[in-house]
């Protein structure tokens, strides 16, 4: 496993997304513990979760109370793995996604993760999405309090764009360490916030990284356009390299910047060693090149 720099932390180049193992279609508890603990396994050390990631109606928190309880019971060292988690938005029981940005939502949120998560401060905490019912700089000045107040030790965002960054580093300094925003081969609108967090040495946690690493859009011949196959440069590197497309897109996307940690979700054992394999795939110039030219979707 090779590993990178996130607030100061070294972590690994591969992190594991956990929303899998709670939301709907989750696996039972015995595998989504056994999901965990090969991705401890596997040396992956970066754990990301959320408050909201449960299903529909259920009270906040599985996802927290699952990684706990997995990392209790795992039978070798936990002490270098970092649970980043977030705050912000919920689930209604209808199972639309909410936004609640205001600072004593945060700060109660955050303290209502640290006890689900057993710990007396949280690794890494994580604004989820900037509510457009408050004031940006509010709810940025919650992290701030949080961090003042020994609840978290390192701040995130997540589904922000360049102006907040710049505005949250500016309120924060050093302690910002970290953005979680979508980007893969398929939805690569972050582009700029990835190029600004490695100008100002920010880890960028790509969601749903594997975006476009699917069957119909790698079958068929490369191309350059659009429609079936338009990804199939990646199984073809794929397949002169002997490992799977998903290895070679989380190699792909380490390759963009070192600050990137990619966090491809998991919800079988299989599935997440295959993902951290691609910590120690290094693409040749000219493999990176092939796959730097496949547009979007």
């Amino acid at each position: 496993m090779r590993y990178r720099t996130l607030g100061g932390l070294k972590v690994s180049a591969v992190g594991l997304g956990a929303m899998p193992l709670s939301i709907e279609g989750r696996p039972d508890e015995a595998r989504a513990v056994a999901t965990v603990h090969a991705a401890l396994d596997a040396g992956v050390t970066l754990l990301d979760t959320a408050d909201s990631y449960h299903r529909p109606g259920e009270d906040p928190g599985h996802n927290e109370r699952l990684l706990a309880r997995a990392l209790k019971s795992y039978g070798g060292d936990t002490g270098q793995v970092l649970v980043a988690t977030k705050g912000g938005r919920g689930r209604s029981a209808d199972g639309d996604w909410t936004v609640t940005g205001a600072p004593d939502h945060l700060k109660a949120a955050a303290e209502a993760s640290a006890r689900r998560l057993g710990v007396d401060a949280i690794g890494l905490y994580q604004l989820h999405k900037s509510d457009p019912a408050v004031p940006f700089k509010e709810s940025v000045g919650a992290l701030g309090d949080l961090l003042d107040a020994g609840t978290i030790r390192l701040a995130g965002l997540s589904n922000v764009d360049a102006d907040q960054i710049r505005r949250a580093h500016a309120m924060l300094g050093d302690r910002l360490v970290s953005v979680q925003n979508r980007y893969s081969p398929e939805v690569r609108d972050s582009e700029p916030e990835l190029r600004l967090c490695a100008e100002l040495g920010l880890a960028f946690l790509p969601w749903s990284p594997l975006g476009g690493i699917s069957r119909s859009s790698l079958d068929g011949p490369s191309r350059l356009g659009g429609g079936p196959g338009r990804f199939a440069v990646f199984a073809d590197v794929a397949r002169e390299r002997g490992v799977s497309p998903q290895q070679v897109c989380l190699a792909w996307l380490t390759s963009l910047s070192p600050t990137v940690i990619p966090i491809p979700g998991a919800s079988r054992p299989e599935t997440i060693r295959d993902s951290a394999g691609a910590a120690d795939l290094t693409l040749t110039a000219e493999e990176s090149a092939r796959l730097a030219h496949v547009p979007a979707g």
